[in-house]
């Protein structure tokens, strides 16, 4: 399951935030491309732009969208910081899936639309 993967990359990644990029076709997501935290830092991720421009270029060349982005927030809740709604202004019409390791055991999964400053929780539906 897609989702598995991602909280898996979570996972290995820890101590650090680890992101990528979830190709959708429709509303539905389709694969998941874990990326290199070029900060390897637990409180920033940026993926590097010639990664970005690679993995577009699959998404499009197989008809599908970029669907989302993905980080990790290893030590707080599973909700957008300052520096994350200041990065989604140059992502528009990007989901924001966030994995939270604050409680390692018990990994939290939620999803925003982040548009001029704003922060709306989007339903997370798994499907298997």
């Amino acid at each position: 399951m897609l989702l598995d993967e991602i909280v898996r990359h979570a996972h290995n990644d820890f101590p650090d935030e680890c992101c990528g990029i979830i190709a959708t076709n429709g509303d539905r997501a389709v694969k998941v491309f874990p990326a290199t935290n070029i900060h390897h830092s637990p409180t920033r991720f940026e993926i590097d732009g010639r990664e970005v421009i690679r993995v577009l270029r699959e998404i499009e060349d197989e008809g599908w969208e970029l669907g989302s982005i993905y980080h990790s927030h290893t030590r707080t809740a599973a909700y957008p910081s300052q520096t994350d709604v200041n990065f989604a202004a140059n992502w528009p019409d990007v989901v924001w899936l966030i994995v939270s390791l604050e409680n390692r055991e018990e990994p939290s999964v939620r999803v925003f639309e982040i548009a001029d400053g704003s922060i709306a929780e989007v339903e997370l539906e798994v499907v298997s």
